[in-house]
């Protein structure tokens, strides 16, 4: 078996189960870690993948994702 099947393989169990870990999130929780993923990849981007950039862009985007779906008062 090559390098890169093992690899793909591995990524596609890892999707799987993240996906069905949000299972018996509320809507709040979902839109946080949906934000905290795209603002990861968003700062990894924009900072030509630099670690800090990434993180910085996860706790941005996981903030704003938790803020979005806010509960009313």
């Amino acid at each position: 078996m090559n390098t890169k099947r093992i690899v793909s393989s591995a990524a596609m169990v890892a999707a799987t189960l993240g996906l069905s870990a949000c299972a018996g999130m509320s809507n709040q929780d979902r839109n946080t870690a949906v934000g905290a993923g795209v603002g990861a990849v968003a700062g990894s981007v924009l900072t030509g993948g630099s670690a800090v950039g990434t993180v910085g862009g996860a706790a941005v985007g996981g903030v704003i994702g938790n803020q979005v779906s806010k509960p009313p008062r």
